[in-house]
């Protein structure tokens, strides 16, 4: 069995080896930037260690792990766009760094990369793959037309936060595991239960983010806390602490979300004295924590050895780990 760290060699190796110097230079160099950033290449290399559940050749499948790939940085690309963001990975976004008119062009023409990389594959099951992945990609983008609607929504539901976080992050995950496993060989069932693991895998993922981006620690998390307060977002933690919010609590919200002339420091202070008093932090940990156990329940009624399943249950638990 291949661990995360030697996938992920094989992965960034494949797309040291892929060459965007196509003309016009201007239309495939941010592409290339773009996918030169960083990034843990979590979703490829998810991928192929589904491949590797059933298959030992898991280097013959690297094109549709790189599709995914492709497609993740093309999600990024405009979505730094739609939220006006100048850093990615502590680098220029590519709208920064070129132009927005340049950003929206490389990523339609990453879009297409994506397809073509994913078209690539033509083994087993490859039309039903082709459309799992059509299926999810179409998804990422209801998520992501979601999220911005809640932009401009004063009431949120928990269960529509949920929803929207399952189509935007979780979906590509769990589609990551799903073809995964069907290329290397999985039955309909184990492939679908692997759909399930990345799910939950997914929600727990994003909910941590979330709770990390108020909780976590400054340094260890590599980003200034407190982000999403500053741009209002409508997070979990938020949602929960309108819900819970008497009258004195819901009004001093209703002041201080969206209030631009408020100094950033004493805002993130105040709204983090409400998320505490209200027990915000408890209430998405535990959360955050319901998902990832259920998705560890799911990969442990695997018909895998647990020797056989040891990279994904490392790589989940590193997941939930990082940046505390």
């Amino acid at each position: 069995m291949h661990h995360f760290e030697k996938i992920q060699e094989i992965i960034q190796n494949a797309i040291t080896g892929e060459n965007f110097t196509e003309e016009p230079r201007a239309l495939y160099e941010p592409i290339s930037y773009s996918l030169n950033t960083g990034g843990k290449r979590l979703r490829p290399a998810l991928l192929l260690m589904a491949v590797d559940l059933y298959s030992s050749d898991i280097e013959s499948f690297v094109l549709p792990a790189l599709g995914i790939e492709i497609f993740h940085n093309f999600t990024l690309v405009h979505d730094d766009i739609m939220d006006n963001a100048s850093l990615r990975r502590n680098q220029p976004t590519v709208h920064a760094k070129w132009d927005t008119n340049t950003a929206i062009l490389s990523g339609d023409a990453m879009f297409i990369k994506a397809y073509e990389y994913i078209l690539k594959y033509e083994g087993r099951k490859a039309h039903a793959i082709y459309r799992i992945f059509n299926r999810s990609a179409m998804r990422v983008c209801e998520g992501q037309q979601y999220d911005m609607n809640f932009e401009t929504s004063s009431d949120v539901t928990e269960k529509e936060y949920l929803h929207m976080i399952e189509l935007k992050t979780a979906e590509l995950i769990a589609c990551s595991l799903k073809i995964g496993a069907l290329i290397g060989g999985s039955d309909d069932e184990e492939a679908d239960q692997l759909f399930e693991f990345g799910k939950n895998l997914g929600m727990a993922f994003q909910l941590q983010d979330d709770y990390l981006d108020s909780f976590g620690d400054e340094q260890a998390f590599g980003k200034n806390i407190g982000g999403d307060i500053l741009a209002d977002k409508k997070t979990y933690l938020l949602i929960k602490a309108y819900e819970k919010a008497d009258a004195r609590d819901r009004e001093k919200l209703d002041q201080l979300i969206g209030n631009k002339n408020i100094d950033s420091q004493s805002k993130i202070m105040q709204v983090l004295d409400i998320y505490y008093r209200l027990g915000i932090e408890r209430i998405t940990a535990q959360k955050a924590e319901q998902y990832f156990n259920d998705a560890l329940e799911i990969l442990d009624n695997l018909s895998k050895t647990n020797e056989e399943k040891r990279p994904l249950t490392e790589l989940a638990h590193s997941m939930m780990k990082r940046k505390k």
